[in-house]
């Protein structure tokens, strides 16, 4: 999807004369994805002589290419500091990602806990890219 599109569909809305954030549509997902151990090697950023030469997990290539072209939205959001900016956009555009925005310095030691006023889904990645199916399972949520 051309980053013109993403960005109207992002656009200032108002209602009532006030503004409020946009909604996407409902068939289209805002993809947030890590790099370091999900598109490829487990780089830290103690190291970041290694980033230039992380080894490439195909399957993400294929399925976050593929979930673009279908109008999804794609942005990496990494814990990767502004430092490292550079050498990751020249990695990700070496093996032809496609994306729409990256954000670094991602809390770094994982156990998050998303708290949003908007939809939320988490999915772990243990290994392997594919489409995503419908799994039923037991979340913590606020109390009503």
């Amino acid at each position: 999807m051309k980053k013109d599109k993403v960005e109207k569909m992002l656009s200032v809305k108002i209602e009532q004369g006030e503004h409020v954030s946009p909604v996407l549509p409902k068939d289209v997902k805002n993809y947030l994805i890590d790099i370091d151990g999900t598109i490829c090697d487990d780089i830290p950023n103690e190291e970041p002589d290694r980033m230039e030469t992380a080894e490439l997990y195909p399957d993400a290539l294929k399925t976050l290419n593929k979930w673009y072209d279908q109008g999804h939205i794609i942005c990496f959001f990494t814990s990767r500091t502004e430092d490292h900016r550079e050498v990751t956009e020249i990695w990700l555009k070496k093996y032809g990602f496609k994306y729409h925005s990256m954000l670094m310095d991602k809390p770094r030691g994982g156990n998050y806990h998303w708290v949003d006023n908007h939809l939320v889904k988490a999915t772990r990645y243990k290994g392997k890219f594919t489409d995503l199916v419908d799994k039923q399972v037991t979340i913590q949520v606020f109390e009503d």
